[in-house]
């Protein structure tokens, strides 16, 4: 099966949840008219049709194997498209503010100062 072959099963499936088959058909038509459809239209198809069961009907409905034909070539096309976000490069902490990586003399040991308040106060 194929994307368009996808979002017109996902048009059909949801015909009891408008907002999913609005999403379904604006994908559809796009691709009809052989125009390309972004990852976010295909993503919020996607959320919607889970967020509305329409997924977990297209399961119990379809069985495994369907729901993969069916779904598959959709979160495919969201893979191939989607930005991939990268954590980019941090600059490199002050050692001696980041606790992990700080010199022992640096960090006050909690142990250390609890013996020390409770010393002074015994005598």
């Amino acid at each position: 099966m194929d994307i368009k072959d996808a979002t017109l099963m996902m048009m059909a499936e949801s015909a009891d949840h408008p907002a999913v088959a609005s999403l379904a058909e604006s994908a559809y038509q796009r691709l009809a008219s052989g125009e390309p459809v972004d990852y976010r239209l295909l993503d919020d198809l996607i959320g919607e049709a889970s967020g509305k069961g329409v997924l977990r009907s297209l399961h119990a409905k379809y069985g495994p194997v369907g729901h993969e034909a069916i779904v598959g070539p959709i979160l495919t096309e969201i893979g191939r498209q989607k930005p991939i976000r990268s954590r980019g490069y941090a600059a490199p902490a002050d050692p001696e503010t980041d606790p992990l990586r700080a010199s022992r003399s640096a960090r006050p040991c909690p142990r250390t100062e609890e013996r020390g308040s409770d010393e002074g106060a015994d005598e």
